[in-house]
């Protein structure tokens, strides 16, 4: 049996084929992340970057980390001056003009196609060409523009971040793409993509190094150069993707993988670390007492990000300090030893596959174009990253600029094995709220017995600092509960609120049945295996 799982329906069937002819997890995921550059170019794209953590029963694990990193030009100190404040929502810092979240300075080396042939090459069965193909004819002959795409471009996320339909504006070639002359596309509009069309043509025909090193490479370089952006040439031809061992944990004697350190791996181990010390299951959910153990998980862990959590290659991490089970205890200890409520003083761009094939292999990939630049050089198509906006503009600090570097990240591809069998394979879009929304989907699976379905559209609460915010279904008796112990609530107005992170999940029973499930808080998603007809 084999079941691919994202956000949108139509990748996901295309990734079912791959399956269906006999490819394995990994060809799949290639394929669907390709489709969903085409049909979600604001999530995510081949000017984007990501993580995705492969297991195989027979091989192990691997992580590959193809995050964007900060061109050759950048300085520590460039943006000191324009600095502003950090942005209410705690993804990314606001500077006067914007210059770090959209334009040609907010751009930071692509990944994406490294990763994905990275990752095809090391575990895959198809060629290059065979991934890339099923995205072109949507690029050529145009894709319709769905209800949440169209909600992305008309949202506003508050004074701190530029609002969507100025962000894929924001070139005049973007414009020319993704509006009639400024006008925004009607839901269910063709949508045509012919430039993409092309490039992926390109890329299929002479292989990803034409991306770093080739004709897509020089016309990159060239309106870079040309435009004050920060990406040269030798910053292209010197990307490289980081195969690693992935950050690993356990909980209730359950062995749990992610993406370390710059991204939410570590992040995720703490939370469950302080968890496992409560028997949350007995709670039951939604109820106030596993609201408070939720929230009191999220701080303590949100505080240490903040204080830790940096790209290892720039920053010492004590991974292993922070990642024990006695640090968590003595989390537990503090928290049992005060007032409750006295706690500490990723927008919703991003997207996931996760995949498990019949030979049990699985793949959890996120990637993502940050909160999308508008920049689009011409002749090429696709959008670019962001991923400078997350930079610290202050010097000296974990998560300041440097050149080569990568910015933290809350992306969380996990794994979760009972012994040698997989359990649950995750991830999410959604910022910040990435690690919150994968901590409740795991703990819902494995403490309160939930299906893939009800893990993933359970109410959801999140904590980032300030305010605790919960979900309109959250019980009115949950939300006055948390008050009473002196937590500060925000009640959101949405039963299904696209504020929160939208996982994606697959559940392995112990029969060997796989269920699946996409949040419904997108666009509700797809979960699809082979034996669907």
């Amino acid at each position: 049996m084999a079941m691919i799982v994202c956000p949108q329906p139509a990748a996901a069937e295309i990734g079912l084929e791959v399956l269906r002819r006999g490819g394995n997890a990994v060809d799949a995921a290639v394929t669907c992340a390709f489709v969903q550059g085409v049909i979600d170019p604001q999530m995510c794209g081949i000017g984007g970057c990501g993580v995705m953590l492969v297991h195989s029963p027979q091989a192990g694990d691997a992580l590959l980390e193809f995050y964007g990193t900060a061109g050759s030009r950048v300085r520590e100190d460039q943006w000191e001056s324009i600095f502003l404040r950090e942005a209410a929502d705690r993804y990314g810092y606001v500077l006067e003009g914007w210059v770090n979240d959209v334009g040609y300075q907010s751009v930071c080396v692509p990944g994406t196609v490294a990763g994905l042939h990275e990752a095809l090459g090391r575990f895959g069965s198809i060629s290059w060409a065979e991934a890339i193909e099923p995205a072109i004819p949507l690029a050529r002959e145009g894709i319709p523009v769905s209800g949440y795409m169209h909600g992305y471009w008309t949202t506003d996320y508050g004074p701190d971040v530029v609002p969507n339909a100025r962000r894929i504006q924001a070139t005049a070639t973007a414009r020319e793409i993704y509006t009639h002359d400024g006008a925004l596309y009607a839901i269910g509009e063709r949508m045509v993509q012919g430039d993409l069309a092309r490039t992926l043509e390109r890329l299929a025909s002479a292989g990803a190094v034409d991306f770093y090193r080739g004709q897509i490479a020089d016309a990159i370089v060239a309106d870079f150069a040309a435009n004050g952006g920060y990406i040269t040439g030798e910053d292209l031809e010197n990307y490289r993707v980081n195969v690693t061992e992935p950050i690993r944990g356990t909980y209730r004697g359950m062995q749990v993988v992610a993406a370390g350190p710059p991204a939410g791996g570590l992040t995720l181990l703490q939370m469950l670390n302080f968890l496992e010390g409560y028997d949350v299951g007995a709670a039951g959910w939604p109820s106030t007492e596993a609201a408070r153990l939720l929230v009191e998980a999220m701080a303590w862990a949100v505080a240490d990000r903040e204080l830790h959590i940096a790209d290892p290659r720039f920053v010492d991490i004590p991974l292993g300090s922070l990642a024990d089970k006695k640090y968590a205890a003595k989390a537990r200890e503090v928290v049992a030893g005060r007032a409750q409520g006295a706690i500490y003083p990723d927008r919703a761009d991003t997207t996931q596959v996760c995949v498990v094939d019949d030979g049990g292999n699985a793949v959890s990939l996120t990637h993502t174009l940050g909160s999308a630049s508008g920049v689009v050089t011409p002749g090429l198509g696709f959008g670019y990253n962001d991923y400078m906006n997350c930079f610290d503009p202050r010097p000296g600090r974990p998560n300041s600029i440097r050149p080569g570097k990568t910015r933290v990240t809350m992306m969380t591809p996990a794994m979760v094995f009972d012994g040698r069998k997989l359990r649950v394979c995750v991830g999410a879009p959604g910022g910040t709220k990435i690690v919150t929304g994968v901590l409740q989907v795991v703990v819902n699976v494995l403490d309160h017995d939930m299906t893939a379905v009800e893990a993933v559209s359970a109410p959801r609460v999140d904590f980032q600092g300030g305010a605790v915010q919960a979900e309109a279904r959250v019980p009115a008796v949950v939300v006055e509960g948390l008050k009473r112990r002196g937590f500060e609530v925000n009640r959101r107005t949405l039963n299904y609120d696209s504020y929160f992170s939208r996982p994606q999940v697959i559940v392995a029973e112990a029969d060997g049945y796989l269920s699946g499930a996409s949040d419904p808080r997108k666009d509700g998603g797809t979960a699809l295996d082979t034996l669907t007809s």
